[in-house]
């Protein structure tokens, strides 16, 4: 299995990085060399963070919490919403509206206003407004299901974030953290490393590069979910309840995921076998 993800990594051209005159210095441990002007990514160091960020995944899908997938680039935007759907997770494919997370309860509350305008047109199609209103009512869901329809099953704050090109959505990673929540990054050779607690060094503009990332992400949130069956149905026998991790920090390094600023050469972040190519 491992010998066919590596394949179908280089197959998709995840190891090509952006041009070395435009590089993040802090990429420099995920480099393996440079060739044409064109940063080549450690592959060894792609596998690493894509099998960490999944083993992560499994587990906090597994204790009942939603994990949040963000690409709003074009390359991302259906491969995203295909593969959340497949699996039943939140995504964010518009732009990011700055406090969907931080401002939660805001947030919810224009969803219940969605819902109560799909009821209004399935009950009788804005029958009962004005040619005016009924216009304005149409403009009104379009703009918040096309912004937060991703989102509408998301009724807390998710365990765990992924985002696809960090440079894109710099706003969303710096709600998440402010709130405490990990956060999962495809990061290209011009992306900051520091923004994600478990960094994917890769090509984030490939979209065969994405829809691999995405279809190992999302297989890892299926093991997650039938891992939750199993612990329900565990738990309905023994008629008690399963132990739960104490913190957030415990259950993150409970399989070597420490964060980045740790110092773990096994972790999140922490290169051995790259160079740098300078």
């Amino acid at each position: 299995m491992a010998n066919s993800l590596v394949q179908d990594l280089i197959e998709s051209g995840i190891h090509f990085g952006q041009r070395a005159s435009g590089w993040n210095p802090k990429m420099g441990p995920y480099i393996y060399g440079k060739r044409n002007g064109i940063h080549i990514i450690d592959i060894k160091e792609t596998v690493k963070g894509l099998l960490l960020a999944k083993r992560y995944i499994a587990r906090t899908v597994s204790e009942g919490k939603d994990v949040c997938f963000v690409g709003t680039k074009r390359q991302a935007k259906s491969v995203v919403e295909e593969r959340c759907r497949d699996v039943g997770q939140p995504f964010v494919t518009e732009r990011w509206l700055g406090g969907t997370l931080t401002n939660f309860r805001t947030i919810r509350l224009r969803l219940k206003r969605l819902e109560e305008l799909e009821a209004v047109e399935a009950s009788d199609n804005f029958a009962s407004y004005s040619k005016k209103m009924e216009s304005q009512l149409r403009r009104e869901k379009a703009k918040i299901k096309r912004n937060l329809d991703g989102i509408r099953t998301m009724d807390k704050l998710p365990g765990a974030m992924v985002a696809l090109d960090v440079r894109h959505e710099e706003t969303a990673l710096k709600e998440a953290r402010k709130l405490g929540i990990p956060t999962i990054c495809l990061i290209d050779t011009d992306g900051d490393p520091e923004l994600a607690d478990i960094p994917i060094p890769g090509n984030d503009d490939s979209i065969r590069a994405i829809d691999v990332i995405m279809r190992e992400l999302c297989l890892a949130v299926s093991e997650g979910k039938q891992n939750r069956q199993m612990v329900d149905g565990s738990q309905r026998q023994a008629g008690g309840q399963v132990e739960r991790p104490r913190s957030r920090r415990a259950q993150y390094r409970a399989d070597d995921a420490t964060p980045p600023d740790s110092g773990d050469q096994d972790g999140a972040a922490a290169p051995a076998t790259a160079a740098t190519g300078q």
